[in-house]
């Protein structure tokens, strides 16, 4: 049984087959192990029954990716079973595979790509022009995290080895280059 975690939001959210759980937090570090247990004890499953867990590796919250990484490794590791990286895109484009995926920053830009764009960061306008290269724009709403279970199991039989690590389209705001005021005496 496949176990896929996303913490890379504001809130955690977990699925296990076909049962899926979103779950409001004020603070993934201290939920997500607590919360994680208790979904696979309400699913039925222990941890002898996960054959790999999925994480969604970005884009999204900087702390909550590099949290579901430490924790599916810690897991992986622990019950000797893969952990294989997923990411935003992938998931919406299972859904959307001829859509342009734009998915709002927060920061001013988005988020974006689609089968003819690696993923990046743009501005609104260099997105709107690019995403009429496509049928459909796709990323204003969640994405659909119970294809994540269809994804891990393809990338598993295709033997790929990837290993999880963050997916960042930007550096963090403390790796970024201090901006200083140029008018200031």
């Amino acid at each position: 049984m496949i176990l896929i975690i996303n913490s890379s939001g504001a809130d955690l959210e977990f699925v296990l087959g076909t049962a899926h759980k979103r779950i409001p937090v004020e603070k993934q570090s201290l939920s997500l192990a607590p919360e994680c247990e208790k979904f696979m004890s309400e699913c039925g499953v222990t941890w002898r029954d996960l054959t790999a867990i999925g994480v969604v590796v970005g884009p999204g919250s900087f702390t909550g990716i590099r949290l579901g990484i430490a924790y599916a490794k810690g897991l992986g590791l622990g019950l000797q079973i893969p952990v294989v990286p997923i990411n935003a895109f992938e998931l919406y484009m299972a859904d959307a595979p001829d859509g342009f995926v734009a998915i709002d920053s927060g920061r001013g830009d988005f988020f974006v790509a689609s089968a003819k764009t690696a993923p990046c960061t743009m501005g609104i306008d260099e997105l709107e022009p690019r995403q009429m290269e496509c049928p459909r724009t796709v990323g204003h709403k969640p994405f659909d995290l119970t294809r994540g279970v269809q994804i891990v199991h393809d990338k598993l039989l295709r033997g790929e080895n990837t290993p999880a690590v963050p997916m960042y389209l930007r550096p963090s705001y403390a790796e970024q280059p201090k901006q200083t005021d140029t008018n200031a005496k």
